[in-house]
């Protein structure tokens, strides 16, 4: 196998989302651009496929909400078919047999359900927002701005000062709000909030999502935050789904690439990063073939590039060993199921399809529920009543399932990303599995009879599929260490590795994970600027 390598100006390892954001925008500045993607198709973990005849979904991340609104105006990913519809409702928790809370569909009807468990908390729902959107507001600012690298002194302390001005000029309130969503757990921010059980998980839920941690560990707040960051079609903290499931996104940017000259490579898998005198010049593929270029730029989990591409002889000991330390592993288990129908669920009867069905279904009705799942998972390997969130993305959109019949996504947690004494999740996925569909069968108890297929995703398996270690959907945890100017390491926040010519655009740089498009929009920004 042999590519064209006539005058390249940027090669991209890896076309998933933030690999096809990054070489849009500079191919939108006459950069001849080259994508290498190891898969048969592109989108990283942002695909659609079918997984039992006649059923596909969205077979890793499955909702739209964090895709940033100017790369999809930029890209014109809508005039390339890309269509979001809207949640009814973000949110039902089933809790027992006989109770249910909602969440989503407007304020005042959010309340009306939180009056069912407390009044006071329903009366203090407006504040809450109020004051956990200006904080959001700006950290989304923050999001779309290049960290400062330390090792540029006073320079960066400028660029530092710049960023953080937009939180000093908001007043005390917001000060005071900031430092709590930064330090405390997620359980200790919330009990300053509300007094109900199931309404601090209904809020608490998106602290642990892609986060192996308790709601009890400092910092998990944080979390909380980063998942209210989303707006879809301007409405903020929506949540949608797109028409044809998550690989619809990344093909509409495959084509917005292909129109502006990307030239993208599939089954290409990639075996190291040629380094010439200290800089990136190009690199290898599987079988052989060596590709030469002006810039390289890595779309792929950090410890991927700096521990299985690179040899650690060409870089620096103390960026190796902060390198070993970086922490990846999410605590993430995905399944994806074909149904012959609707979980009838035992709180909210009915196999038709209502708002409950077209929402996040969360099976985690209380913070000490979600802090148990972790200790199980830390000591016995997986959760015996793991977190569970189920979408049916069927109930609106007809393209992923045969009539009358449905594709459900089970995003679950907690589960070890590595099992002790050596053991294998390849030998426990199945036993795994079969926790989850008790889990939620108890629940609905028509859900496990109702099952035609399913494809499973271990930790392992999200690894060894798509490259996410540990199953570490975030390319890295997001603790506050591992965050802004020290995404992945301190010095290299500002996407540009320890090399010269080489660059980071993929979920392990600010801002971080989940579908926003945003490390590859602000990474291909600073490699313009490079010249």
């Amino acid at each position: 196998m042999s590519y064209s390598q006539n005058s390249i100006d940027a090669i991209i390892i890896g076309a998933g989302h933030n690999g096809l954001v990054c070489a849009y925008y500079l191919a939108k500045k006459g950069l001849n651009v080259h994508v290498y993607e190891k898969r048969s198709i592109v989108g990283g973990a942002a695909v659609t496929e079918e997984f039992h005849p006649g059923f596909r979904n969205s077979v890793a991340s499955y909702t739209v909400s964090l895709l940033n609104p100017e790369i999809i105006k930029d890209m014109n990913l809508k005039e390339y078919g890309l269509e979001v519809v809207k949640r009814p409702i973000s949110n039902f928790l089933p809790i027992d047999q006989t109770t249910y809370l909602k969440l989503g569909g407007g304020l005042e009807r959010t309340q009306e359900e939180f009056k069912k468990f407390s009044a006071k908390d329903a009366a203090r729902l407006p504040e809450y927002y109020d004051r956990i959107e200006a904080v959001a507001d700006v950290l989304r600012d923050l999001s779309i701005k290049t960290p400062p690298n330390p090792k540029q002194g006073i320079r960066a302390a400028l660029n530092a000062a710049l960023q953080l001005w937009p939180i000093a000029t908001k007043g005390n309130q917001v000060h005071r709000d900031v430092y709590d969503l930064f330090t405390k757990s997620a359980r200790s921010f919330l009990d300053s909030w509300f007094e109900n059980e199931h309404i601090k998980a209904a809020f608490g839920f998106d602290s642990i999502v892609g986060n192996y941690a308790s709601p009890d560990t400092p910092g998990s707040a944080y979390v909380l935050l980063h998942h209210v960051f989303g707006e879809v079609d301007g409405e903020k903290g929506a949540w949608g789904h797109a028409i044809g499931g998550m690989g619809a996104i990344t093909q509409a940017m495959e084509k917005a690439c292909k129109d502006n000259g990307v030239e993208i490579y599939t089954s290409a898998s990639v075996s190291k990063v040629i380094i010439e005198d200290g800089a990136a010049t190009g690199i290898q593929l599987d079988d052989g073939s060596a590709i030469k270029a002006k810039k390289i730029i890595s779309n792929l989990n950090p410890k991927l590039l700096y521990k299985k591409l690179i040899d650690e002889s060409e870089l620096d000991s103390e960026f190796n060993r902060s390198m070993d330390g970086y922490k990846c592993g999410s605590g993430t288990f995905r399944m994806n199921v074909a149904l012959s129908e609707l979980p009838d669920f035992c709180a909210l009867p009915g196999k038709e399809i209502a708002e409950h069905h077209q929402s996040g279904i969360v099976i985690a009705p209380t913070l000490d529920y979600m802090d148990k799942a972790y200790i199980d998972a830390k000591s016995h390997g997986w959760s015996s009543a793991p977190i569970v969130e189920m979408l049916i993305p069927s109930t609106m959109d007809n393209t992923l399932a045969p009539e009358g019949q449905h594709v459900a996504s089970l995003f679950c947690q907690q589960f070890s990303p590595h099992l002790a004494d050596g053991a294998s999740w390849h030998d426990h996925r199945l036993a795994a599995a079969d926790t989850i569909i008790e889990t939620v069968t108890k629940h609905a108890p028509n859900f496990r009879e109702s099952i035609l297929g399913m494809m499973i995703l271990s930790p392992l398996d999200l690894e060894e599929k798509f490259g996410l270690i540990g199953g570490d959907i975030m390319h890295g945890q997001m603790s506050l260490d591992q965050m802004w100017a020290a995404r992945p390491l301190m010095n290299y926040g500002n996407y540009r590795g320890p090399l010269k010519s080489l660059y980071m655009c993929g979920s392990g740089t600010h801002p971080g994970g989940g579908v926003t498009g945003l490390p590859g929009k602000n990474a291909a920004r600073e490699i313009l600027k490079d010249g």
